[in-house]
Order: structure tokens, then C-alpha cells, then sequence
């Protein structure tokens, strides 16, 4: 039989469970079929079918007109790619992966004596990285931690991304 004092305990412990800040939420609406960046309105947009379910400020490469073509141009991608992993240990708070370079971007980097570059990522700001502007990343596409816990629990690997200047 439990006392007053411990029932008052275990229902605190219970509270500060079901706060207890996980970056991992659970996502149950429809299925994200597409994300949209537009680079100039630096805007992501979650799609289902027709019509956007999230959208979200980005911020974005840290030379963010034009594609990226080389390794350390500082450029975002632009054209159509999957998402191709997920990582729940990102140093970015959580991060889901892009698959540039595909075959295009590395024959042309090579043809020009270069190397594509790699590691693209949509991810959060790691809160350190917050105040650095709206262009910092080196290619990748960052949003703030709490919108990259809800694009996480909604994106899927294998899901295109369609990315615009």
C-alpha cells in the first residue's frame, strides 16, 4: 500500500517523465511524399501529394547562390535527390541525409579536376550554432532542434527532395 508521500513522489516522477525533453517524437498524420526547398525564400516545405503539410526557415550554405559543385564551395545543392538516412547522433541535434553528390555531380566535379564534396544534411542548430546567421552551414540545410524533431519523426528514407534555387 503506498503512503501519501510516496504516491505525491511517484506522480512527480511520472510528470517529469513525460517531460523529459526526448528529441524522438512519434508522427501519425500522412505520409510526407516529397520536401520542396525554394533556396531563395529560403523555405522547406513537407508535401503530400499536393499540398504542403509543414513549412519551415531555413538556413542554408554558407555561399548559398548556385549549386554546389565542389567540395568546400560552401553552396547547398540544387536538383532532385532522396533522403537517404537518418542520424539520431548527429552533432546537430538530429540529422537526415541527403544524397548528393549523385553520379551528374561527380562527373562534373571530376571533369573539372575536383572533388564533388559530400555529407549534405538537413539538421538542427545544436543550440550552440544558434545566433551565426541566417547562412552557415557549408552546404547543408539547417532548421531550429524542435522543427528538426518534427521533420525527423516525419521523413522517410527514400523520400525525394526537391531542391530550387
Amino acid at each position: 500500500m503506498f503512503n501519501r508521500r510516496t504516491f505525491m513522489a511517484l506522480t512527480a516522477l511520472a510528470g517529469l517523465v513525460g517531460c523529459g525533453g526526448s528529441k524522438f517524437r512519434t508522427y501519425n498524420g500522412p505520409e510526407v511524399t516529397r520536401l520542396v526547398l525554394l533556396k531563395s525564400e529560403r523555405k522547406l516545405h513537407l508535401v503530400n501529394g499536393t499540398k504542403a503539410l509543414k513549412s519551415y526557415k531555413v538556413g542554408l550554405g554558407g555561399n548559398p547562390v548556385g549549386p554546389k559543385q565542389f567540395e568546400g564551395d560552401q553552396k547547398t545543392p540544387e536538383g532532385a535527390y532522396l533522403i537517404d538516412r537518418q542520424n539520431p547522433n548527429s552533432n546537430y541535434h538530429l540529422s537526415i541525409g541527403i544524397s548528393y553528390p549523385n553520379q551528374r555531380d561527380v562527373e562534373f566535379a571530376e571533369s573539372q579536376g575536383k572533388k564533388p564534396g559530400g555529407d549534405i544534411f538537413i539538421h538542427g542548430r545544436a543550440r550552440k550554432n544558434k545566433g551565426r546567421g541566417k547562412d552557415w552551414t557549408a552546404g547543408c540545410i539547417a532548421v531550429k532542434d524542435g522543427e528538426m524533431e518534427e521533420i525527423y519523426s516525419m521523413v522517410r528514407v527514400g523520400t525525394p527532395i526537391y531542391i530550387y534555387p
